[in-house]
């Protein structure tokens, strides 16, 4: 069989976790296009990101307060290629300004997408749903009863159970077989061993995202604008012990400037909650910050914080590409193994990864749009896309049919920093996440690495694979593809270690830069601001559980209904 090109494969996987799907459109009559705001207006609360905290905390606010959520890109409904799951990838090779994905590359080389959409990140991942650790919720110092509440709100409308078919269940009898025990079947709890996860896709294929929750709404009580580009937030410094946050500036599809004000009242409030790049990235452009950074950039100094945009983290993520003998199914990821040395083992595949329908059309690595196009940008001249379309099309349909088994390491230790590059909102800031710069991170992916191997070659998963390829031929083969900017080492196929650092990826679990302690307190409020809050990923020291986004999503409802609960014990003490 003929592997050349092979990482072709490699690279559609990758983007085959970013596509965004939904059944329909809800009738949400609350939403609108930013140009169609007024140039100035008044809530109780403005939040800043209609992501996946953003929209569960603005629905849950709304119930009893006016509300204003502000989100940057477009709707997830009612776009095919991100409605459609057999347009796959394309909402991720779509480079352009408007596109739901933002590409951007960190610092490290690897490159990586933020979500710009209504839904965030719930329209760029592979749909895994799966809760914090009881562990982890005891560490935060949340209310564990309202924590459980929270999740089941949450589910109700975005989690289901996945169907597990012959692939999947190869992966799973494989790690059972591999020692990560017990097996615990179906559920949505973090526990040590082989479980089937939850899915925000329900049993049609569709994807339901954070979006979906904002059906939760009351409908008089909220206000979504779409292509609504924040660029500041606006404070109080005069006459007052700290600055207090009294509303926004924020721009339109056409450019037009419109502002937002707090309405009067001591507890209403700004809430940041676009994510971890955005937050910080907002904080600074505001005003919030390191010092001598937001004077480089001319922006004047409201609270000098160098916390901001400090401590940040992305789950480093490693892959090995099994090509299989026989078809196998579509499958994002379903099961997963929780090591008890802090390594999680999940996998995806597909009968063809590729998904090209035409013989110019070859999804994620089409040599035309693709965003890991063998191609480099530069070179795409029509010449070069031909030879290209070319060479892919002569490639037997057995060379895109396989899957990945994947590793991400828990937490991680290693962290880096985020830095503004320029005053625009809408660009992306500059990141550096130090994967693997601290040895416990490497050590635990190179433990994953070999319960991966002990799968492959376990006889649960034997049907899935060719004798002829060796572990090491796998090695080289997936080391082969350009997964990231990184340079290649020869030595990879006996160096764990080095295939680690060499094909290291993201699995979009990046956090930090808005740390609780550090930038917000317990209660999510910026430190030496008044009225200011941060709600989303850019708060964790540590990512929850296999996946985040269901702690994510949970933490939107969790907040919103403790600061309702803080207002309504406030308005019964006056009255007392």
């Amino acid at each position: 069989m003929e592997f050349g090109l092979i990482n072709a494969a490699l690279l559609s996987f990758f983007f085959f976790l970013g596509f965004c799907s939904s059944e329909k459109a809800p009738n949400y009559s609350f939403m609108h296009q930013a140009t169609t705001a007024p140039e100035t207006s008044y809530y109780d609360y403005i939040i800043i990101g209609g992501g996946t905290a953003g929209c569960p905390l603005a629905a849950t606010l709304s119930q009893n307060y006016s509300v204003l959520l502000l989100e940057r890109g477009g709707s997830p409904y009612g776009n095919p290629n991100i409605t459609n799951l057999s347009a796959f990838g394309l909402v991720l090779s779509d480079l352009s300004p408007t596109s739901p994905s933002q590409r951007f590359i960190s610092e490290d080389g690897v490159i990586n997408a933020r979500a710009r959409v209504l839904g965030g990140g719930s329209c760029l991942n592979a749909g895994f749903y799966s809760r914090a650790g009881t562990k982890y919720v005891n560490s935060v110092g949340w209310d564990g009863k309202l924590v459980n509440e929270s999740y089941i709100w949450v589910e109700n409308k975005v989690a289901f159970q996945p169907p597990v078919k012959q692939w999947q269940s190869a992966v799973r009898d494989g790690l059972v077989e591999s020692g990560v025990l017990p097996y615990n079947g179906f559920t949505y709890d973090h526990i040590n061993g082989t479980k089937v996860g939850g899915t925000i896709f329900d049993a049609d294929g569709s994807r339901h995202t954070a979006a979906d929750l904002l059906e939760y709404a009351n409908p008089s009580g909220i206000t979504v604008l779409l292509h609504a580009s924040v660029h500041k937030i606006l404070f109080n410094t005069k006459g007052v012990a700290r600055p207090i946050a009294r509303g926004v500036v924020f721009r339109d599809a056409l450019g037009k400037k419109h502002k937002a004000y707090l309405k009067r009242g001591e507890m209403n409030e700004v809430i940041v909650s676009s994510g971890a790049l955005g937050s910080p990235q907002m904080l600074m452009l505001s005003g919030v910050g390191p010092s001598a950074q937001l004077k480089a950039h001319n922006i004047t100094v409201v609270l000098d914080q160098p916390n901001v945009g400090q401590g940040m983290s992305d789950n480093p993520m490693n892959a090995i590409f099994v090509p299989s003998p026989v078809p196998v199914e579509v499958s994002l990821i379903q099961v997963v193994g929780i090591t008890h040395f802090g390594s999680y083992i999940e996998a995806a595949s597909g009968e063809n990864f590729a998904g090209h329908e035409t013989q110019s059309d070859y999804g994620m690595f089409s040599p035309k749009i693709g965003q890991l196009s063998t191609v480099p940008p530069k070179q795409r001249t029509p010449e070069a896309l031909e030879k290209a379309i070319n060479a892919m099309s002569e490639l037997d349909d057995a060379a895109f049919r396989g899957g990945f088994i994947i590793e991400k390491i828990m937490g991680p230790i290693s962290t880096g920093h985020l830095e503004l590059r320029t005053r625009n909102p809408n660009d992306n800031p500059s990141v550096t996440f130090n994967y693997f710069k601290q040895p416990e991170d490497l050590q635990r992916c190179v433990n994953g690495l070999k319960v991966i191997e002990n799968i492959i070659e376990s006889k649960s998963f034997s049907k899935f694979r060719y004798d002829t390829l060796s572990i090491p031929a796998l090695l080289n083969l997936t080391a082969g593809a350009p997964v990231n900017l990184l340079p290649r080492h020869d030595n990879v196929s006996v160096s764990l270690e080095q295939f680690c650092k060499d094909t290291v990826m993201t699995i979009w679990h990046y956090h930090g830069g808005c740390q609780v302690g550090r930038v917000v307190d317990q209660d999510y409020k910026v430190i030496g601001i008044g009225k200011l809050r941060v709600i989303d990923g850019s708060t964790f020291t540590y990512s929850p559980g296999t996946n985040p986004q269901a702690t994510v999503m949970m933490l939107g409802r969790y907040m919103g209904v403790r600061i309702l609960n803080e207002r309504l014990a406030k308005e019964k003490s006056h009255i007392n």
